[in-house]
């Protein structure tokens, strides 16, 4: 079969690896497995939106491809909603540094800051807000925020019971939609050239052994022409239908991330106001993989990608087309970087805690000092800080997202 039908079978079937058994946390370490600092990063980022929307009377929360939930569990603590104490930021498990704000409470109002850079100076106090007054002031985050999962698997036994759970994204959405390492697990079809031109690879499921199948759809082989140019070259003389041929290595792989696009839009669209954030191990057009990165992970390990229902199996996506695909539906502008960019805006940025620390609160020293050893390590480029963040607004300019979150690189499709 063709290998986005081996995908989604071996990944989401019956018996697939996502649906059944322990979890992905048994099988690899995400950012949201490592280090409690990325959910208190993305706690702030709830409390930014919340305030630039205008504190709405539901904030969402949605979570696609949640795993067994525990990002939104952190979350679910980290707002308050469990009614355990919320963390802040010097005291907690992110170090603030200067000009960075705490982690605002659920029971407080955060009024804006010329040096706070995940405050806007409109929506707080202005008039748009006044839907959410009540008579003693403001109605805590706490008790507008609902959080929902989205994912195939069963909902586990011990999710608190104010954590909705589907399998399909909820419409409407007014907050923040959140992506973790979800689109590289979206089924994809593997390509090759050969003498005759590109056609599909086929896979046995139980062996992972490979043929070569039909030609490429026109559909295909337009996105490939888009999206993976060192495939195909111009060619007036070419006798093909779409006007390409192929470069001369024979048995090159590529990889067709049309299906993450259409996903990927499909979730934007999903979305009435607010940011969708896509957090993901990706590559752009000009420097796309040789021979593609479909790989396997069990227990721990990489193994080859067998997609028997045993590993998971995954693909790097190609982040430019994906965001180009959520643009045109949500039709702001979107802002692409590191997990580094996007971490340090958001308040962790790995820097050791200042001596002077140790000597005033010794214990807060040392959870700021483990907090950045954590946050050092979801920041480091040669792991999980390989990451890309794409930031998606939709109803809102990217102006009004935290400052810093993304630096510029070139990811405009050819005209």
């Amino acid at each position: 079969m063709r290998w986005h039908q081996a995908m989604e079978r071996a990944l989401y079937g019956t018996d697939g690896f996502f649906v059944s058994g322990a979890g992905p946390a048994a099988h690899f370490r995400t950012s949201v497995h490592a280090s409690p600092v990325f959910a208190d990063a993305l706690l702030r980022l709830i409390h930014h939106l919340d305030g630039v929307l205008g504190h709405p009377s539901v904030f969402d929360v949605v979570d696609v491809g949640a795993g067994r939930g525990e990002l939104l569990r952190a979350l679910f603590v980290g707002v308050g909603v469990s009614g355990e104490p919320t963390r802040s930021g010097r005291s907690g498990l992110i170090p603030a540094r200067v000009g960075s704000p705490e982690t605002p409470t659920t029971t407080a109002t955060v009024r804006p800051s010329p040096v706070n850079p995940l405050t806007t100076t409109t929506g707080y106090g202005d008039d748009s807000c006044a839907s959410d007054l009540t008579v003693g002031g403001w109605v805590p985050l706490a008790q507008r925020v609902r959080f929902t999962a989205v994912e195939l698997a069963a909902r586990p036994d011990d999710l608190p019971e104010e954590i909705a759970w589907t399998d399909r994204i909820p419409a409407g959405v007014t907050g923040l939609l959140l992506a973790t390492e979800w689109l590289d697990n979206v089924p994809l079809d593997i390509a090759v050239h050969t003498q005759h031109g590109w056609h599909y690879l086929l896979v046995d499921p139980t062996s992972g052994e490979e043929t070569i199948g039909d030609p490429l759809s026109r559909a295909d082989l337009d996105w490939l022409s888009t999206w993976w140019p060192s495939s195909l070259v111009p060619d007036s003389d070419s006798s093909t239908e779409s006007g390409f041929r192929a470069t001369p290595t024979e048995h090159a792989r590529v990889e067709i991330g049309r299906n993450r696009d259409e996903a990927w839009a499909d979730a934007v669209g999903n979305v009435e106001r607010g940011l969708a954030l896509a957090v993901d191990y990706g590559h752009l057009r000009a420097e796309r993989p040789v021979d593609g990165t479909l790989t396997g992970y069990r227990a721990g390990r990489q193994v080859p990608p067998v997609p028997d229902g045993s590993c998971d199996v995954t693909a790097h996506v190609a982040m430019d087309s994906v965001a180009s695909a959520g643009e045109r539906v949500a039709r702001c502008a979107y802002l692409l970087g590191s997990q580094r960019d996007g971490l340090r805006a958001l308040g962790a940025d790995g820097g050791r805690p200042p001596l002077s620390l140790a000597v005033s609160d010794p214990a807060g020293y040392v959870r700021a000092l483990a907090a950045a050893s954590a946050a050092a390590e979801l920041t480091d480029a040669a792991g999980l800080g390989g990451h890309w963040w794409l930031w998606q607004p939709v109803g809102l300019s990217a102006d009004r997202l935290p400052a810093g979150c993304a630096g510029p690189i070139d990811t405009a499709a050819p005209s």
